[in-house]
């Protein structure tokens, strides 16, 4: 990346998409999306790789050009910068169940570089940040919904 680049990135992020072994689809609807935020510059990808977990704990790493066919995401696949090391793949493999496979995506938020920029050359600098997982959101909204039943 150019030193020109590198000012105007925006935030990255990460997701592991975890499957069941054996339901693991990633050239059906989920590439179709993928492709979709890509091409209308929501993200640029950055790096996906695909993970196994076996029975006993083994883990195997697969790039995308190693699963043969790839569906719309060969479109895809010669703009990946390969990033994560074999140590980021282990940590990420920690959080996954025995048997499973899991998609790793790495990218940039495209939507969010302006302002992203602007607070760098501000003075700003991201100290934290972090995801509330949908499942809490639904809780918490029936937990709200219950209590304006029962008049607490």
């Amino acid at each position: 990346m150019t030193e020109r680049t590198l000012d105007e990135l925006g935030p990255v992020d990460f997701l592991v998409i975890e499957f069941p072994a054996g339901q693991a689809n990633f050239t059906g609807e989920i590439a179709d999306e993928l492709v979709r935020l890509v091409d209308a510059g929501t993200i640029r990808l950055i790096d996906l790789i695909i993970l196994t977990k076996d029975a006993e704990g083994e883990i195997d790493a697969m790039e995308l050009e190693d699963l043969g066919e790839l569906g719309p995401l060969v479109a895809l696949e010669s703009e990946l910068a390969e990033l994560l090391a074999a140590e980021d793949v282990v940590n990420l493999a920690v959080a996954m169940e025995p048997g499973s496979v899991a998609g790793v995506l790495v990218y940039e938020n495209l939507w969010a570089a302006p302002f992203a920029s602007a607070a760098r050359r501000a003075g700003g600098q991201l100290i934290a940040n972090g995801r509330i997982p949908i499942q809490a959101i639904i809780a918490s909204l029936e937990a709200d919904a219950s209590l304006d039943t029962t008049g607490a």
